[in-house]
């Protein structure tokens, strides 16, 4: 993927303050990795060999790691990041096929971001909202019982409004019924009759 401009400056400008912090060493490789990750949002691939020249180790040494740990992501984050849940009563709720329609959708497989930086798309183990499965993360936010038409709700929300997706407080059809309901439910002031 391509790297932005404020991207390029911190591995150019800030890369090397980062090495230094940890005095340059290998066995410091992790904190380095965690910090770089932490500025950029991810740890792009010209980081990484720049990382490898300053701790004048093999760049196999800094990919090993990189790609083993799942704390560190090789693709940016996109504005939305989507987590599809694959613990196990998700997936036999049809946690794969909200996968394989959010891949359709987005034009993205797991673990990519879409070109635009736009979504990313990820599987994560479990989110432990088991009675709700599917469940898919959409920015924080828990979407339960993720079928293929709701897929593509969730994407059209984002795309009508601007790339804010609707809140469930008063906007959106949930926060409608929630709001139609309060009003049905809302005691009657005093001197007030049903006819």
């Amino acid at each position: 993927m391509k790297l932005l401009e404020s991207e390029k400056e911190i591995i150019s400008n800030e890369l090397q303050d980062i090495v230094d912090e940890f005095q340059s060493k290998p066995e410091n490789l992790i904190p380095i990795l965690q910090k770089v990750q932490a500025k950029l949002g991810y740890l792009p691939l010209p980081a990484m060999e720049k990382i490898a020249q300053a701790l004048n180790i093999p760049a196999v040494d800094v990919f090993g790691p990189a790609t083993f740990y799942n704390q560190f992501r090789l693709n940016p984050p996109g504005e939305h990041q989507i987590k599809v849940c694959m613990g196990t009563a998700c997936y036999m709720a049809g946690g794969n096929i909200a996968m394989e329609s959010f891949e359709r959708r987005l034009n993205i497989k797991e673990g990519e971001t879409s070109p635009d930086r736009k979504y990313s798309l990820e599987r994560v183990a479990c989110v432990g909202c088991c009675a709700m499965a599917p469940v898919v993360v959409v920015d924080d936010k828990v979407e339960r019982s993720v079928t293929p038409t709701r897929v593509d709700g969730i994407i059209l929300s984002f795309e009508t409004n601007g790339g804010k997706k609707e809140m469930e407080t008063g906007q959106g059809k949930e926060g409608r019924k929630e709001l139609e309901q309060s009003d049905r439910e809302e005691p009657q002031k005093e001197g007030e009759h049903n006819s």
